[in-house]
């Protein structure tokens, strides 16, 4: 079977990368005793995936990860295991048992909800956010493997709202289209003709699909 985990990556640790995340979690899981699964050959390593990586400095309040475990366990006794092993910084929030089966969470994976916060506004924001959603088309320039591009983010951004100092960004992050919130936040504030201001970015919410509404990935 397969545990499906939520967790926080709290503030603190924004700037730490994927890869040392991995780690960190890897060592914690090993620590708590959990029934784990491993990898067969030479180099056994956990069977650990995560639904996407979160790019350094940013932190994540809701982040997803697959872990697949020998025998059966409910989520509370596997949190129970885990919790003590991980640092504050990194709590777990739930835990949901999955079958084998179980479409992995990365599979599942249609977009994110993201929270841009604010040192300072430009006047009329409110305003220019509407006018900047009402464009049939916004140009930009994203990078590819084979160099700059221009692309379309418009049909990739599904949500855009202004409250008080807080953006927030529901965007489309899949195989087939994503649209990073740096790109949105630059095409933006080019369009409100203003310096971009300081701002810490939190990833809030993986989200999924079912019977075409957006929902949270976990619930899948």
């Amino acid at each position: 079977m397969k545990m499906i985990v939520v967790f926080e990556k709290a503030p603190r640790l924004r700037h730490i990368g994927h890869l040392d995340l991995m780690r960190a979690m890897q060592r914690a899981l090993r620590r708590s005793g959990l029934p784990l699964r491993y990898s067969q050959g030479f180099n056994p390593h956990i069977l650990l995936t995560f639904a996407a990586p979160l790019s350094v400095g940013m932190p994540g309040k809701r982040e997803i990860m697959e872990v697949p475990i020998e025998g059966e366990m409910t989520g509370e006794a596997f949190l129970q295991k885990l919790s003590p092993a991980l640092p504050p910084d990194l709590p777990a929030i739930s835990a949901t048992p999955v079958d084998d089966q179980h479409p992995a969470p990365m599979a599942q994976l249609t977009a994110a909800i993201y929270q841009a916060d604010m040192e300072t506004v430009p006047e009329n924001f409110a305003e220019t956010v509407e006018r900047f959603l009402s464009q049939k088309e916004i140009p930009a320039i994203r990078k590819t493997k084979t160099g700059m591009k221009p692309c379309d983010i418009r049909p990739m951004i599904y949500g855009l709202t202004l409250n008080g100092n807080s953006l927030t960004m529901v965007l489309a992050l899949c195989e087939k289209a994503t649209c990073k919130p740096d790109l949105l936040l630059s095409s933006l504030f080019e369009f409100a003709g203003a310096e971009r201001p300081r701002m810490l970015i939190t990833r809030t919410q993986l989200l999924g699909e079912k019977d075409g509404m957006m929902v949270p990935l976990e619930s899948l």
